[in-house]
């Protein structure tokens, strides 16, 4: 498996805990989730699902490692773009990105993985992982005898690996963190798994309602942060809480149309959002 030619920074300290006399600390509370979208494409097809970041404490992330298993008889992968949650400027800020490219990927075909690691030197936190949004985009191919209607899994590990070169100890952890006056911070991860389903999208949302209860995007009955939360998150991370997200509240069809109250753009927007916000301040009267 291809690794960083120079490994730095926090993700160096991690990945050397087992020689090292004292443990990580861990950040208590905090933990990022990590998930694969869900799609589908017919057989002999492309196919593109986004790896995205949520809930990043506001430290942000110095370093992160991690693997998604397939099925390779039914999944080519093709390539690995990293995607809009990497600030693309942390590769000037960082000198040993001259060595090394701060993001990389290795595409394993034949045992059926795909490993990921970014990391950067630098200790300005202002170029780390921060936010929610897509990591990382995998896209690739269906083959092309691939069963219609057969669901592959994409499912996030820990990278199969040494914890250190000639450890003999197999690595078990995601890698995620970074690093505090010298020392590495650990931080927790949570996993959703994605999937890839040969054949066409079958849709089954529920139908709105003809009543709008204008900015109540949650649809609790009630208009309070939740929805200027649920506005931005289904926006900067949709494979989880877009209209065919990942997690049990990700927004609904009614949802959208009961949270649209900007009435300047039709859609979803952030001004949606800042509007409802204002609305909470009441700086201004209605919605």
């Amino acid at each position: 498996m291809k690794t960083k030619k120079v490994v730095v920074g926090a993700l160096a300290a991690m990945l050397s805990l087992s020689v090292c006399s004292l443990a990580p600390a861990v950040a208590a509370g905090e933990t990022v989730q990590i998930s694969v979208g869900k799609t589908n494409a017919e057989a002999g097809a492309e196919f593109s699902v986004d790896v995205s970041l949520a809930d990043i404490p506001s430290s942000g992330i110095q370093a992160l490692d991690f693997a998604v298993t397939y099925d390779s008889k039914v999944l080519t992968i093709k390539s690995v773009e990293q995607g809009a949650l990497i600030n693309k400027s942390a590769e000037s800020a960082d000198k040993s990105a001259s060595l090394s490219p701060l993001f990389e990927s290795s595409i394993n075909s034949k045992e059926g993985f795909v490993s990921m690691i970014w990391s950067t030197s630098t200790d300005d936190a202002s170029y780390w992982l921060k936010g929610d949004g897509v990591f990382c985009t995998i896209k690739g191919t269906v083959a092309s005898g691939a069963t219609n209607g057969a669901e592959s899994a994409l499912k996030i590990v820990p990278i199969d690996r040494e914890t250190y070169a000639g450890s003999g100890s197999p690595n078990g952890d995601i890698g995620c963190g970074y690093e505090k006056d010298g020392k590495p911070v650990k931080l927790a991860t949570s996993v959703s798994n994605g999937s890839v389903t040969v054949g066409k999208a079958v849709t089954t949302t529920e139908k709105p309602t003809e009543k709008i209860v204008r900015g109540d995007a949650n649809c609790d009955g009630t208009v309070d942060m939740g929805d200027a939360v649920l506005i931005m998150q289904s926006l900067a991370n949709p494979n989880k809480y877009g209209l065919s997200g990942s997690d049990s509240k990700h927004i609904t069809e009614q949802g959208k149309l009961n949270g649209d109250v900007d009435e300047e753009v039709k859609g979803l927007t952030s001004n949606d959002a800042l509007k409802i916000q204002k609305y909470l301040l009441k700086s201004i009267k209605e919605l």
